[in-house]
């Protein structure tokens, strides 16, 4: 079913990318055959947004040990709605915020805007096809956001934009969240971990589904 309600997406995990943050590596062993689902999502009249971690790949090295092979991200999540209280997953839009963009949203200030683009056949034959970009602009007197996403496809024809409002209240939110989730993306918290890390080899099933940030790139 592509459309749903809002109380439908409260408590799909559809709308959730199947990894949550765990504060301790202690308690990932424990719980470690466990999905866990963590997102944080604004519900707007014209469209609703949705964040969530993804955490980095890691690989073995000849030391015995292991390092960091692709970081992870902040994935931003955008559905448009087709009814009062209800959205279209099947339609959503996809942006995956890199560590030094995460940075920047969290250092935006009240007055201040942002703009990130994207090109996901950049250095390819096909660069420039689809272009995404997003901005974080200011609101006005509430002090928040409008966070803004435009999906450039030469290859289909079309240019889709989502915007989503964001008070003063629900951008404190994203940034206290993205603040703590920025180590974990760049993998300090299990570097400085004494606890066994989690590996990814050819030899071996890592232990967990790691969404891969390149995903943003299915639409």
């Amino acid at each position: 079913r592509g459309v749903t309600d809002l109380k439908d997406v409260l408590w799909s995990g559809s709308l959730t990318f199947k990894h949550a943050l765990s504060t301790s590596a202690a308690n990932v062993d424990e719980n470690a055959s466990v999905k866990k689902y963590a997102s944080y999502t604004v519900f707007k009249g014209k469209a609703a947004l949705s964040i969530s971690p993804i955490l980095p790949l890691f690989t073995k090295v000849e030391s015995g040990g292991s390092r960091v092979d692709r970081n992870g991200s902040v994935m931003l999540t955008f559905f448009p709605a087709v009814g009062q209280r209800k959205y279209d997953y099947t339609k959503k839009q996809l942006f995956a915020l890199s560590p030094t963009e995460v940075g920047s949203l969290i250092s935006l200030g009240p007055a201040e805007s942002c703009e990130f683009f994207h090109d996901p056949s950049m250095k390819s034959s096909h660069e420039g096809q689809v272009k995404k970009s997003l901005s974080i602009t200011p609101l006005g007197s509430d002090n928040g956001y409008f966070v803004n996403i435009t999906v450039l496809n030469n290859v289909q024809k079309t240019n889709e934009r989502l915007s989503v409002p964001v008070t003063k209240a629900e951008f404190a939110v994203m940034r206290t969240a993205l603040s703590f989730a920025l180590p974990h993306i760049m993998g300090w918290d299990q570097a400085l971990s004494t606890h066994p890390q989690s590996t990814s080899t050819s030899a071996s099933k890592p232990r967990f589904e790691q969404p891969n940030p390149a995903s943003e790139w299915d639409r």
